[in-house]
């Protein structure tokens, strides 16, 4: 690798982190404030996502930028590869925390204080998933990553648990239909949060052993 190559990579490492640790904050911020009713937090979340979205386009330059003129090759163009991936993915979850915080908002708003035990779970695992997929790809883990697939499974599991739950609790007391509602709203992009965690995952494996698994029985 040239001096050149290696101090942009450098430089794009740093941007990415910067990134991973802003979009993880708004994700452990959203589901606060739907555990603890707090629309001062929820409306923190949403105020940062023009920040998220001006990182993203950052980054993305930055790393047509290294392929173009630096034509990387073998695990560094595999790593400017999956940043470009993981950019998107990344930008995708920041505007789940926003769909979170939103829904948070309008349950502070609201009388009724239930939350399902299979939210609170729901929240423990994918907030695990996440951060243990951007630990894998800071720390280039083979075995973290590999590991968050199988989390995937759990949560997909406790999403559908969760739309059982709330439509026999809506059935019962149809009165409260507006606010359950918001709540599998959050169940449901908790869960698509897991499925990004898990791309990040996947393209960790692609990174470190240049082999595709998604799709595959290999996960």
């Amino acid at each position: 690798m040239s001096v050149i190559l290696s101090k942009e990579i450098t430089r794009l490492k740093k941007k990415i982190l910067q990134m991973t640790a802003i979009v993880e904050e708004s994700v452990r911020k959203s589901v606060s404030a739907v555990r603890n009713k707090n629309e001062a937090l929820a409306e923190e979340v949403i105020q940062k996502d023009d920040e998220i979205d001006l990182m993203e386009n950052d980054l993305e330059e930055e790393c047509l930028k290294i392929l173009a003129l630096h034509q990387p090759v073998a695990i560094d163009l595999r790593y400017v590869v999956v940043c470009l991936k993981i950019n998107n993915d990344l930008e995708r979850i920041g505007d789940l925390a926003v769909n979170i915080a939103e829904r948070a908002k309008a349950i502070s708003r609201d009388e009724d204080d239930f939350i399902p035990d299979s939210i609170s779970a729901m929240i423990e695992k994918t907030i695990c998933m996440f951060k243990q997929s951007l630990d894998s790809f800071i720390e280039m883990d083979l075995k973290l990553a590999r590991e968050v697939s199988h989390m995937d499974d759990e949560v997909d599991e406790l999403n559908r648990n969760m739309y059982q739950e709330i439509r026999e609790m809506i059935m019962k007391e149809p009165r409260r239909t507006g606010y359950l509602l918001h709540v599998l709203g959050v169940s449901r992009q908790l869960e698509r949060i897991g499925d990004y965690a898990t791309n990040i995952s996947e393209d960790v494996i692609y990174m470190i052993e240049g082999k595709i698994v998604r799709h595959s029985n290999s996960k």
